[in-house]
């Protein structure tokens, strides 16, 4: 499975491969960690009532919705100013519409695997008719831009939500 995501914090970068379920990365420059989580709803009625609750994402089948949960922890001994979290939404899902968040956070997406990024708004695709709007489905990456510093021992949370294939 490719999945590619990309920390930034103090000006340095890196590249770690993160798995469906679960990942540890770390920047030492930037004492950035991030873990990646996956969960799914599940349902139960007790008492006549419906509860939903987090599971991991441990089996997957099409038609699933999975959500992707990043904690993102400054281990640092300093803030970290608006750092950047990017996430390669992986290959056996697709990413869905307008549920990619963060407090205070600016998110943004890409089409071309994490080279550049564009607001959904902006973000473009070219087909041999010319270039069209970009749909959610089509995105392979998204960035969240924090607006306010990390500081030490602090952690922040961005999720997204995808559908299995």
């Amino acid at each position: 499975m490719k999945n590619r995501n990309r920390i930034v914090g103090g000006g340095s970068a890196c590249w770690l491969l993160c798995f469906a379920q679960f990942a540890v990365a770390q920047d030492p420059a930037a004492a950035l960690a991030v873990r990646s989580i996956a969960e799914v709803e599940s349902r139960s009625v007790q008492a006549g009532k419906t509860l939903v609750k987090l599971v991991p994402a441990d089996r997957l089948v099409p038609g699933d919705r999975v959500i992707y949960t990043l904690e993102v922890r400054n281990t640092g001994a300093s803030a970290i100013e608006a750092p950047v979290i990017s996430h390669a939404v992986p290959e056996h899902v697709r990413y869905v519409a307008d549920s990619a968040l963060g407090p205070a956070a600016e998110v943004s997406y890409s089409v071309d695997g994490g080279k550049s990024f564009e607001r959904a708004e902006n973000l473009k695709v070219t087909t041999p008719e010319g270039q069209r709007p970009a749909l959610a489905a089509e995105y392979t990456d998204i960035r969240w831009q924090l607006k306010n510093p990390l500081k030490p021992n602090s952690v922040a949370f961005v999720r997204f939500r995808a559908l299995v294939k």
